[in-house]
């Protein structure tokens, strides 16, 4: 009777580690499974590319000799920027949160008329074409997702401001030729920083209300405003600017949240200049080693 327990408890105890192994076994063959499925998952989710349409849009760089030399690629040549070895240090991918970066530092390669560098993308409603602007009239509405991804700062500790979207103002060659000015730039009439985590908007102003047609025309007739912050502090977060224009009006948002409305007696007679849309990383500095990076996520204009 004992021999018979014996063998009995024996043979019970090998079936059930036979069984409980099979169990791990399958546990561990699902566990394995369930990990390749998670792996592939986060690979697949790693890798984003931006959907821009940069079919309208040039960019300028802070690559060039001197002032005024800075580098542009236009469309199409702009369409392969990803395989652009001049642009690929300035504007880039980055496939982890799938925005377009755009990077800048001072450099002594800028545009005419100012002292600063930028990474920026510049309107074009005819791709190649400059001459080809629009009016307050025509009216314009832009959309921009973007971020700050890295900026430096200064002496204080304070980061350095950046301007991330703009809308530009130009003389037509009439204008230009009838005030004996050598290029078409006009002021911009709007500016957008991202300045120590906020969003900060600036417009011009016109000096003297009464100038007269001729006077208007000219950069000194105009002035900044004092500038407004929104009240939201974005930080490093994503942010969405949305600016609308019509005619003698302007209407600049963050969010879809706070709202700015820009209907003085200077935005309705701005409405003698042609425009065009910026976007993208213009650094308010010449600090040695300043540097900053924008992340633009999505992109839209329509007129």
């Amino acid at each position: 009777m004992k021999i018979f327990l014996k063998t009995y408890l024996a043979t019970f105890m090998i079936a059930f580690m036979i069984v409980n192994v099979s169990a791990q076994e399958k546990k561990s063959g699902v566990a394995i499974s369930d990990a390749k499925v998670e792996r592939k998952k986060r690979k697949k989710k790693k890798y984003k590319l931006p959907n821009i349409d940069l079919s309208h849009w040039k960019v300028t760089i802070p690559e060039g000799e001197g002032k005024g030399g800075a580098v542009s690629v236009k469309p199409p040549e702009i369409l392969e920027y990803a395989n652009n070895e001049t642009l690929k240090p300035y504007m880039y991918n980055d496939s982890t949160s799938g925005a377009l970066v755009f990077y800048a530092y001072p450099s002594n390669a800028t545009t005419a008329n100012t002292k600063y560098s930028r990474s920026e993308l510049r309107e074009q409603m005819q791709p190649g074409n400059d001459n080809a602007n629009w009016t307050f009239k025509d009216g314009g509405y832009l959309k921009a997702k973007m971020a700050m991804g890295e900026v430096t700062r200064d002496k204080k500790g304070k980061h350095h401001r950046v301007i991330v979207a703009q809308i530009h103002g130009r003389l037509t060659n009439e204008q230009r030729d009838l005030i004996g000015q050598k290029d078409n730039n006009a002021p911009p009439i709007l500016k957008i920083y991202w300045d120590k985590g906020k969003i900060r908007v600036k417009t011009k102003v016109l000096k003297f209300a009464g100038v007269g047609p001729k006077g208007i025309l000219y950069k000194e007739a105009w002035t900044d405003d004092k500038g407004r912050n929104f009240e939201e502090e974005v930080g490093f977060r994503k942010f969405t600017i949305e600016v609308k224009v019509t005619e003698g009006k302007m209407v600049v948002s963050l969010n879809k949240n706070e709202f700015f409305v820009y209907d003085s007696p200077s935005i309705k007679r701005w409405g003698i200049f042609e425009n065009y849309f910026k976007v993208g990383n213009y650094l308010q500095t010449r600090d040695e080693g300043a540097f900053a990076k924008v992340k633009l996520y999505e992109l839209s204009v329509t007129h």
